[in-house]
């Protein structure tokens, strides 16, 4: 530790935060894309048709069975060879990495909020539902007026704990030569030879950030307790 040079660090901040701006970009569109997904998702699976509840649950338990980094790869690379093959391309349409990686984090992510939210819509007591019923409320306007906002509330500490660990996730990208934050680090890394320096800021801003967002669940965690 003798040898840490900070100055590494300083000179090379610009670059970082950028690399940082796009993690948290990363993580905000797959949070709330897959909070979108996922909670039709979560609705087709508690739906009374039979077909529609069984691809969403095949979805679901696919994308929750595989890895992370496996669902990047076949995007990045297999989408643009079956897109050839079915539309007749002469060669694979590019994808891009970027977008490679907002789709797939969106996909995969609907499918852990869809699980999210599920256990929070089948919370709320079927009483509501009935009541909902007997004053004339349809499906949607139940579920719209009724069961997703009290579903959101109950279930916000797990979807921002499952957000703490999409931010996690988000250093994946670099599999795809994307510059997220880690990617950032390990590019000035390697030319500087300061791999400590690097992956020690990283480490730390990590650990700031998912602490602070831990300390908000506990929080929330609280305050949803004394509503109850």
């Amino acid at each position: 530790m003798n040898d840490f040079d900070f100055s590494a660090i300083t000179t090379s901040l610009p670059y970082l935060m950028s690399g940082l701006q796009y993690t948290v970009q990363l993580t905000v569109v797959a949070c709330l894309g897959g909070i979108f997904f996922g909670t039709l998702l979560a609705l087709a699976r508690l739906s009374s048709i039979k077909p529609l509840a069984m691809i969403a649950a095949g979805y679901v338990n696919l994308m929750r069975s595989i890895p992370l980094i496996l669902v990047i790869f076949w995007f990045y690379f297999l989408v643009p060879l079956v897109l050839q093959s079915v539309m007749g391309y002469e060669r694979p349409p590019q994808v891009g990495p970027d977008r490679s990686a907002y789709i797939t984090f969106i996909m995969f992510e609907a499918a852990f909020f869809c699980e999210i939210m599920r256990a929070g819509i089948q919370s709320i007591p079927k009483g509501q539902v009935a009541a909902a019923q007997a004053l004339g409320l349809n499906y949607r306007l139940t579920m719209a007026k009724i069961v997703l906002p009290q579903a959101f509330r109950n279930m916000l500490p797990v979807l921002l704990t499952q957000t703490i660990i999409l931010f996690q996730d988000t250093s994946l990208v670099y599999v795809l030569s994307v510059t997220d934050f880690l990617g950032a680090a390990s590019k000035i890394a390697q030319r500087d030879s300061s791999l400590v320096e690097m992956y020690t800021f990283v480490a730390l801003v990590y650990l700031a950030i998912c602490f602070s967002m831990s300390m908000l669940v506990k929080a929330l965690q609280k305050k949803t307790q004394i509503i109850r």
